[in-house]
């Protein structure tokens, strides 16, 4: 079963992720754990990208929840294409969306996944509004 984006989302970053021997597991194919990392790596290169990286000291995202749909094995040697979405901003979370492909098959999704994104200021440990310039990106 394929997940369905929402309507209202925006396509925001695309990024290629090497997969590494590494990833794999004992049964030959990307473990199920590396796919929430990838999901991270796009997340945070995108924040980094549009200059709104988090700052342990300050303020930052964190993720009350998050899924993937697995749909075709990965497996090394390959180039995972990342693509990343966002929707519903709204004072302190946004929805985060991303397909993974290969580079060398990018019409055929092998998982996608997302996660709720809640903006925190780390020394409060409090929601906080989104800042007006990630907001910018997401709207």
């Amino acid at each position: 079963m394929r997940m369905s984006l929402p309507e209202e989302k925006k396509w925001v970053h695309t990024m290629v992720i090497p997969i590494r021997w590494g990833d794999m597991d004992a049964m030959g194919h990307v473990n199920n754990t590396i796919y929430f990392r990838y999901l991270e790596t796009i997340r945070i290169d995108w924040m980094e990208a549009i200059r709104c990286a988090p700052t342990p000291t300050g303020e930052g995202p964190v993720i009350v929840n998050a899924f993937c749909n697995f749909y075709k094995q990965l497996v090394f040697p390959g180039d995972v294409l990342a693509k990343m979405y966002v929707s519903d901003p709204g004072r302190s979370s946004f929805e985060s969306w991303c397909t993974l492909s290969l580079t060398t098959d990018p019409d055929t999704i092998y998982a996608e996944g997302g996660a709720t994104t809640v903006w925190v200021n780390f020394p409060l440990q409090k929601s906080a509004p989104i800042p007006e310039a990630l907001l910018a990106h997401i709207r």
